[in-house]
């Protein structure tokens, strides 16, 4: 399908959902010298970021894959590893994490447009705005639709143009960039850079042990009430982390200090004091109330390092 808001040239992209349409796209990509690739991803609602759709264009067509359909894509993987195609990203990091999270995948010969421009002294270095800047295109950048739910099925012709524009721009915005890079000289500089995230992997969250000394409120907090803040803000996180949901969707951090200071003595007490939905109240309820009602009298904060680091493994800090 072609689609344009007038702000940016036409993009023809193609959904990808069946195993004939795979292996088209797998001849047509195959033939490609240059690759652009990104990705749409849950980190709203997930503890752990949900992959929901990927998107590789090879100059002319933007190839949309549905990962959430099952399909094997492993041919794609063939092709990021591959040193004779370059693969152009935006601020990377995180699709090549996802990446090989889910598939094992790795990259080789990369050019990301976000460290280019860091090399060349940009000092905004969204993609909206390199666009604009390198490219003379205004192509706003919607928060409704950053946050949106990427995994729904089927997706909205707008979000479907939104994850397709950014692939296909990405290579004029290469070519721009590498042109600077050479005129100033920088082409190796940005390489070797470029390198260096072909060997980022992904890594689960973990615990920070101080985390909670740090929410709003802390300091008005008694000793009890921050013994039960840290008790909860540790169940808070292996609650998300047992059901991959945001600590937010659990309990928020409001919901925490005020459970802290309420001290509910039984279910029907925490019903009362409103902090918690229906919802929250009957899934959470009954392991909120043993929690606050297990901490001692006399409760010392010290040490939590050393009682944490035990229970996670050492990791990307949450």
């Amino acid at each position: 399908m072609t689609s344009g808001n007038g702000a940016s040239p036409p993009v023809y992209w193609l959904w990808i959902d069946s195993a004939d349409l795979v292996e088209s796209s797998r001849e047509a990509l195959a033939a490609a010298p240059v690759l652009a690739v990104d990705t749409e991803y849950d980190s709203l609602r997930y503890f752990r970021e949900k992959l929901c759709l990927i998107q590789v264009c090879d100059g002319k067509t933007v190839y949309l894959f549905d990962p959430l359909s099952g399909l094997d894509l492993r041919f794609l993987g063939k092709l990021f590893r591959d040193p004779a195609i370059l693969k152009i990203l935006h601020a990377g990091d995180n699709d090549i994490r996802l990446f090989h999270r889910d598939f094992g995948f790795v990259f080789r010969n990369i050019f990301d447009t976000h460290r280019a421009a860091s090399v060349l002294g940009c000092p905004f270095l969204s993609l909206a705005h390199l666009l604009e800047v390198y490219l003379g295109l205004t192509v706003p950048k919607s928060k409704r639709m950053q946050r949106s739910k990427w995994e729904t099925r089927p997706l909205a012709e707008d979000q479907l143009l939104y994850a397709a524009r950014d692939a296909f721009l990405l290579f004029d915005l290469y070519e721009r960039l590498k042109s600077e890079l050479e005129d100033q000289g920088l082409l190796e500089q940005a390489g070797e850079i470029f390198e260096s995230l072909e060997s980022i992997r992904w890594r689960e969250k973990s615990y920070n042990p101080g985390g909670f000394r740090r929410l709003d409120g802390f300091d008005d907090l008694d000793d009890r009430e921050k013994a039960r803040l840290k008790c909860l803000y540790l169940w808070r996180f292996e609650k998300a982390r047992e059901t991959n949901t945001a600590r937010f969707l659990i309990l928020s951090d409001e919901a925490l200090m005020a459970l802290c200071r309420h001290f509910p003595a039984d279910l029907h007490a925490l019903g009362r004091t409103g902090i918690l939905s229906s919802r929250q109240l009957k899934r959470f309820g009954k392991d909120i109330v043993a929690l606050l009602s297990a901490v001692p009298p006399a409760p010392s904060l010290e040490s939590d390092h050393e009682r944490s680091s035990s229970r996670f493994p050492e990791s990307r800090e949450a």
